[in-house]
C-alpha cells in the first residue's frame, strides 16, 4: 500500500487527502516512479475544483524519483534510473501524485544529475509551456520585447529565463510592486506594476512607442485590452492560462488595426507529439547545460502537508515552483 494523494469532493485544498491505495504493476507502455518531489501546479487546483471529475480522483502532473518497475515494450530504462514526469498525460489516466506513480513511458525523461530531485520535479512543466509559446509558436529572436503577465509564476519565471537566453527582453507584468525587486534580480530586464502604472503607457515607454511583439499571458479576463493595446503592429498574443474569472474582453479594432496574431497554447499540442517532444526536451536539456535556465523553488512541503502547499499555491503569492517532497 501507498500514500496516494486524492480527493473524494470538489472543493479547496482542505479536500486533499492521503489515501492508503494498492498501486498496480505497470502494463504495456508504462513505468511505476517511487517519486522522491512532485511539483503544484494550477492546474492541480483546476482539477480539484472540477465537478465533473468522477470521486474519488488522483491528481499531479509533475514528479521526480527512481523507476521502480517496468512494463512490458518500454526499452532505455532500469529500475533505479532517477527520472522526472513531463505533462503529456492526465491525472485522471495517471494520477501521479503519491509515494508510487504509474505513467506512460513517453512522460518519462532521464534528467541531469546537477538537479537535485525538488529541482527535477519543477521542470518540465513550466519550460515545455514557455518554450513551445515562446520559442516554437512566436519564433522569439534576439531583440524582440516579450510581455509576461503573472511573471512570478513558475511559467513566468521560465520565460524570463527562455527570453534571455535567446537575447530577447523580458519585460514581467505584476500586480502589486512587493514583487518587483525579485523579478528583476530574476532577469526581468523591467516591471511593470499593473495595479499602479498604465501598461500601455508605461510598455511604449520602454519600446520607444513600438511596443512588444510577443505577449505570453497566462490571465485573460479585461486585462487583455491593455495586453493587446501594448503588443506591436503585427506582434503575436499568446494565451495560455485563464486565471481571471471575469469575462474577456477583445478590442476588435485594435486588433485589426495591428493585424495582430492572438494564439491560444497548451503544452499538451507539444508533449503529444512524439518529434516536438523530442525537440523541446533536447531544447530544455542544453539550457540546463549551459546554466541559461535554472528552476526557481518558491517554497518545499512533506507529503503530509500537501493541504499546506495547496494553500501556498491559491495565496498567489509565491515566486516559483511549489514543491512536495516525499520521504523514502
Amino acid at each position: 500500500m501507498s500514500k496516494i494523494v486524492r480527493f473524494h469532493a470538489t472543493g479547496g485544498p482542505e479536500v486533499l487527502t492521503l489515501d492508503d491505495v494498492e498501486v498496480r504493476q505497470p502494463e504495456q507502455g508504462e513505468i511505476r516512479v517511487r517519486t522522491r518531489a512532485l511539483g503544484v501546479n494550477r492546474a492541480d487546483a483546476m482539477l480539484r475544483n472540477n465537478h465533473l471529475v468522477e470521486l474519488p480522483s488522483g491528481i499531479g502532473w509533475e514528479a521526480s524519483g527512481e523507476v521502480d518497475a517496468i512494463g512490458p515494450g518500454v526499452e532505455g530504462f532500469t529500475v533505479g534510473d532517477a527520472v522526472s514526469l513531463i505533462p503529456c498525460f492526465t491525472p485522471i489516466d495517471y494520477p501521479i501524485h503519491g509515494e508510487l506513480a504509474i505513467a506512460p513511458a513517453t512522460a518519462v525523461v532521464k534528467h541531469p544529475d546537477t538537479l537535485s530531485w525538488e529541482q527535477a520535479a519543477a521542470l518540465w512543466g513550466q519550460y515545455l509551456t514557455a518554450y513551445g509559446a515562446l520559442i516554437e509558436t512566436a519564433d522569439l529572436k534576439a531583440g524582440d520585447t516579450v510581455l509576461i503577465p503573472a511573471a512570478s509564476s513558475s511559467v513566468g519565471l521560465a520565460a524570463i529565463q527562455i527570453a534571455r537566453s535567446v537575447g530577447a527582453r523580458p519585460v514581467a507584468l505584476t500586480r502589486s510592486s512587493a514583487k518587483r525587486r525579485r523579478l528583476l534580480d530574476e532577469g526581468a530586464a523591467a516591471v511593470v506594476v499593473t495595479g499602479e502604472e498604465d501598461v500601455v503607457t508605461r510598455v511604449n515607454e520602454l519600446t520607444d512607442g513600438h511596443g512588444a511583439r510577443v505577449v505570453l499571458d497566462p490571465v485573460g479576463g479585461p486585462a487583455l485590452a491593455d495586453l493587446i493595446g501594448a503588443t506591436a503592429p503585427g506582434g503575436t498574443v499568446i494565451v495560455y492560462g485563464a486565471l481571471s474569472s471575469e469575462a474577456t474582453t477583445l478590442p476588435v479594432m485594435g486588433l485589426i488595426g495591428k493585424s495582430l496574431t492572438i494564439r491560444g497554447y497548451k503544452v499538451f499540442e507539444l508533449t503529444t507529439d512524439a518529434e516536438r517532444r523530442k525537440a523541446a526536451i533536447d531544447w530544455v536539456l542544453d539550457g540546463l547545460a549551459r546554466k541559461a535556465l535554472r528552476p526557481v523553488i518558491d517554497t518545499v512541503f512533506p507529503l503530509e502537508d500537501i493541504v499546506g502547499a495547496h494553500r501556498r499555491l491559491e495565496s498567489g503569492s509565491q515566486v516559483g515552483k511549489i514543491v512536495v517532497t516525499v520521504p523514502r
